[in-house]
């Protein structure tokens, strides 16, 4: 696929929407990279965009975990066991998703989001406790939602780490910030193991993915700045965080329907 310099410059600027989002919302800024890639950036083939999101969202969520980790809010423990299951079931629901059509794939993921974000609108007072940790008494919580996560994020590309968050609150009982924190290491891990997966089949644009990651790396130190801003209003963020997942969805599903 030939792009041009203009494409190249749009990339880049949509990586830094992407980055802004990832260090705001943690897991839930990558559901924008797909639908930029086909949208803004003019990325024909679903599963190409899909890839080289993986592959882009994975490294820019290193940078804003890289951030976050300053801060103190990521709980360690908690995101390794999230990522271990999670890995597995991210290469699995790679292989499936690869199998099948791009706009079907996008309306499941409109759909998917769309039930997310209510869910979370429903929730958006809940606060947290800080002082939540993972202990053998929730880990087969844990584990189950990271392996049930892996799998829808390496289904729909690195766009289904947007249940990261509520999986991690809903499992720990964290706070958001806590949880958007947390999630980037498990972004970074199903995304490097989608991404990992669409490359041995050709499926990713490297220079495009260049091109966004060095844009997101700008917008993940402004995002990350901006949620520890927002760190003491917990429902603020869950209400960000449901509206940007429920607008994408409707705008994807539209999309989706019109191709």
């Amino acid at each position: 696929m030939e792009l041009d310099f203009i494409q190249y410059g749009l990339a880049a600027l949509s990586g830094s929407l992407v980055g802004f989002s990832l260090g705001l919302f943690g897991g839930g800024g990558s559901i924008l990279a797909v639908p930029l890639l086909v949208y803004v950036v003019g990325v024909s083939n679903v599963h190409v965009a899909i890839g080289t999101s993986a592959v882009a969202v994975a490294a820019n969520a290193l940078w804003g975990l890289a951030m976050h980790a300053r801060h103190g809010t990521v709980k360690w423990r908690c995101a390794a066991m999230y990522s271990v299951t999670g890995i597995g079931g991210a290469w699995l629901g790679a292989a499936i998703g690869k199998a099948l059509d791009g706009q079907r794939l996008l309306l499941l993921f409109a759909a998917l989001m769309a039930v997310v974000s209510l869910t979370m609108l429903k929730r958006r007072h809940r606060v947290g406790d800080p002082m939540s940790a993972c202990t053998p008494q929730n880990a087969p919580k844990v584990l189950t939602f990271g392996a049930g996560t892996g799998v829808i994020s390496g289904f729909f590309g690195i766009g289904g780490g947007f249940l990261i968050v509520p999986g991690l609150m809903v499992s720990t009982g964290m706070p958001t910030i806590n949880a958007i924190a947390t999630s980037l290491v498990a972004i970074s891990a199903f995304g490097l193991t989608t991404g990992a997966s669409y490359s041995v089949s050709g499926l990713v644009d490297w220079p495009l993915a260049i091109s966004f990651i060095g844009g997101g790396a700008v917008g993940a130190l402004a995002g990350c700045r901006a949620a520890h801003g927002l760190g003491k209003y917990q429902s603020t963020l869950n209400m960000l965080f449901a509206g940007l997942t429920f607008t994408v969805a409707i705008g994807l599903a539209a999309y989706a329907v019109g191709r």
